[in-house]
């Protein structure tokens, strides 16, 4: 009985992060999307090292899908507001700090994860050093020389 309860807890915590996604993918200001977007990755982080932490390797990745998912859509949506990263760097610069976070996190997650599981997380990370990577250039790039 016990065990029941548990698992519906976590199906339960997991419910909302997959919500919000949705929710982040129908706000139409591009800024709050972002936003909304890296909120959800972070729970979603806190999600899957929950479920690694119980032994679910299938809901591990899956979790850390939709935040490789809510990071890419955070970025594509500063993308889309068609703004200079260096000239008004409010909102990728938020998203800057907030990848480099996920990097970190991922990077000491990666460290308790056992060698044959790690294969995932690599994957994800790759994808969001590579945003971070992106912004990073952006907010730093100022005025490009011809």
């Amino acid at each position: 009985m016990i065990r029941l309860a548990t698992v519906l807890a976590a199906f339960l915590a997991a419910a909302p992060a997959l919500a919000d996604l949705t929710a982040a993918r129908a706000e139409p200001n591009l800024e709050k999307r972002s936003r909304m977007a890296l909120d959800n990755a972070e729970q979603v982080l806190r999600l899957a090292k929950e479920a690694y932490s119980q032994g679910d390797i299938q809901r591990t990745q899956a979790t850390l899908e939709e935040l490789r998912d809510s990071v890419l859509l955070a970025h594509e949506s500063l993308r889309q507001t068609g703004k200079n990263p260096s000239r008004s760097p409010r909102h990728f610069k938020h998203a800057e700090i907030k990848t480099r976070g996920f990097l970190r996190q991922l990077g000491d997650f990666r460290e308790t994860m056992s060698w044959e599981d790690r294969d995932a997380l690599d994957q994800v990370r790759a994808a969001i050093e590579k945003v971070h990577q992106e912004l990073l250039l952006g907010i730093m790039g100022g005025k490009k020389k011809k």
